[in-house]
């Protein structure tokens, strides 16, 4: 009697445990860039690019290409936020700086630049931390994207302790 409860109780907890496992992969866990990190990263993006003399957008996105923050300098063409939006979405769909992805794969630029949303420029850059890639800023309006690039470095890097301690482990 004794060894048939032990075995219902095996039993029951094999049970449990295989439901714990099955509902762990129900829920995903991200780590993703916050809206208040987004809103300084694209503010300090156009600062920089004042001091440089060039009137920009920048928008920040999260992993996930979901606009966390956009922000236009007020002499910035309107055009300037969607070209920003979809270089920082290449970013993010390369995982990799878009003017460095537009220089390895210059065979499939005009392709990607026919899918809505993206846009193969220089100008997008990743935004890591803690070793996660949590977003991606573009930056349009400055004459040429390395110099839009540039604005979103000085950024980065005027904000890197915030960026880098963002994340808990």
């Amino acid at each position: 009697m004794k060894q048939l409860k032990i075995k219902q109780l095996a039993y029951g907890l094999l049970a449990v445990l295989s439901t714990l496992s099955a509902a762990a992969d129900d829920i995903i866990t991200d780590k993703s860039i916050g809206m208040e990190l987004s809103r300084d990263i694209a503010n300090e993006t156009i600062i920089a690019c004042r001091k440089d003399g060039y009137h920009i957008s920048a928008v920040v996105v999260d992993r996930f290409g979901l606009i966390r923050a956009a922000l236009r300098d007020d002499r910035a063409s309107r055009f300037t936020l969607e070209i920003a939006e979809r270089k920082a979405n290449m970013t993010i769909m390369a995982w990799t700086d878009s003017g460095a992805f537009k220089n390895a794969r210059a065979d499939i630029q005009q392709e990607l630049n026919h899918i809505q949303g993206l846009i193969v420029m220089e100008g997008g850059i990743k935004i890591i931390s803690g070793g996660y890639n949590i977003g991606a800023v573009g930056v349009s309006g400055a004459p040429g994207g390395d110099k839009d690039a540039a604005c979103a470095i000085k950024a980065l890097e005027k904000l890197s302790g915030r960026i880098e301690f963002a994340i808990d482990e």
